[in-house]
């Protein structure tokens, strides 16, 4: 879902990245909660106070975050579903699964334990704002921090279960429709059309709010209300996209065409004589029959131009131990998942340590199209 972002750690052996629309949203949050919400809410503080509530406030509260992302994996990878990451970004976080949940059950309790984590931590800061009202100082402060946390951290649990996937709800529908019709792509659809439906639905109270004095909730509510359409069209789109690749084999659709070329060859000459004449995008460097690697548009382009008349083929390929490659058993699925997380347009199929064909990103789509005008 997303790409990039800055790694800060592990946690359960899950990788977690900070992609870098999170500071926007932080620095948002800290300068509404210092600048307005604990001067007016308590304007005896100091505004060193108030600054310094806003940060750990809004630290504890991508914290909160984080931990819903976590119970999210952790529930995921006890259903033995691998987890490639977490990535706190400007909506919240998203936990990066390699793959769907293989029965309903694993669903609901993956999807349930999100809210679950959220509504528990709401009660767990207001039990201590509680305990600590009409206190003052110190006690003062822990009290004024663990109220918004206890808010925030509550409304998160109920907005996650809004019926609309690809929330937490939407996902929790769909593993009981899911189980009732024995359909995981029916169930999606119809999950996914209600999330489209809820996203429309923020979209025009968005809009409804822009045109009175609350302005900038309105656009706030339509921009979750575009990103949550946007979401669920595009998770039926994926789901899918993987049940007409399923039980599909890379030998069923590589080029068992493999152009192959000199390694001292130019730049300028494998674009003119091979790239230009042939319309290929990727060759075999090969030497004396032994495979040295691959070069691709890609290799090209990062060469700067007035280097291509003296820079050889060997200086700008991949070399083979670094490329990525699959066998011809390998399911196209998985294919097409390796391109997306190593951002390449093609890969080798190597059998027996011998290249036996290659795979575009084109060929996948292309035999995902014709399935599509199949109806298969």
């Amino acid at each position: 879902m997303l790409s990039g972002g800055i790694p800060i750690g592990k946690a359960f052996g899950i990788p977690l990245r900070l992609h870098y629309s999170w500071f926007i949203i932080f620095i948002l949050v800290t300068w509404a909660l210092a600048a307005s919400y604990f001067p007016d809410t308590y304007p005896t503080w100091s505004s060193a106070a108030a600054i310094a509530a806003g940060v750990i406030t809004s630290l504890l509260f991508f914290g909160s975050v984080l931990a819903h992302e976590l119970m999210h994996s952790v529930v995921a990878q006890r259903e033995g579903i691998p987890v490639q990451s977490i990535t706190l970004f400007i909506f919240g976080g998203v936990s990066q699964l390699t793959a769907e949940p293989k029965r309903p059950g694993d669903e609901f309790r993956m999807a349930i334990a999100g809210p679950g984590t959220s509504l528990m931590l709401g009660g767990v800061f207001w039990a201590i704002y509680f305990g600590l009202h009409h206190t003052t100082g110190a006690a003062e402060f822990i009290g004024a921090v663990s109220y918004w946390l206890g808010l925030i951290n509550l409304s998160l649990g109920v907005f996650n279960l809004i019926p609309g996937f690809p929330l937490d709800g939407g996902r929790v529908l769909r593993s009981i429709l899911w189980g009732q019709s024995h359909n995981l792509l029916k169930a999606t659809k119809t999950a996914s059309d209600i999330g489209r439906g809820t996203g429309y639905l923020f979209i025009f109270v968005g809009i409804w709010f822009l045109f009175t004095t609350q302005w900038l909730n309105g656009i706030w509510l339509a921009f979750i209300g575009w990103f949550l359409e946007s979401a669920a069209a595009g998770s039926y789109r994926q789901l899918a996209l993987q049940d007409r690749l399923q039980g599909h084999k890379a030998s069923e659709i590589m080029s068992r065409d493999c152009p192959q070329i000199d390694p001292d060859i130019t730049i300028e000459r494998l674009v003119n004589e091979h790239i230009l004449s042939s319309g290929r995008r990727c060759f075999t460097v090969v030497e004396d029959d032994h495979v040295l690697g691959l070069v691709t548009m890609h290799n090209v382009k990062v060469v700067p131009r007035d280097l291509w008349k003296t820079k050889r083929v060997k200086e700008a390929m991949t070399t083979l131990d670094k490329v990525k490659s699959v066998g011809p058993n390998e399911e196209l699925l998985t294919v097409l998942r390796i391109m997306n997380e190593n951002d390449v347009n093609q890969v080798p199929v190597i059998e027996d340590h011998n290249i036996v064909g290659m795979i575009g990103r084109d060929k996948i789509l292309s035999f995902i199209d014709v399935h599509k005008e199949l109806g298969t």
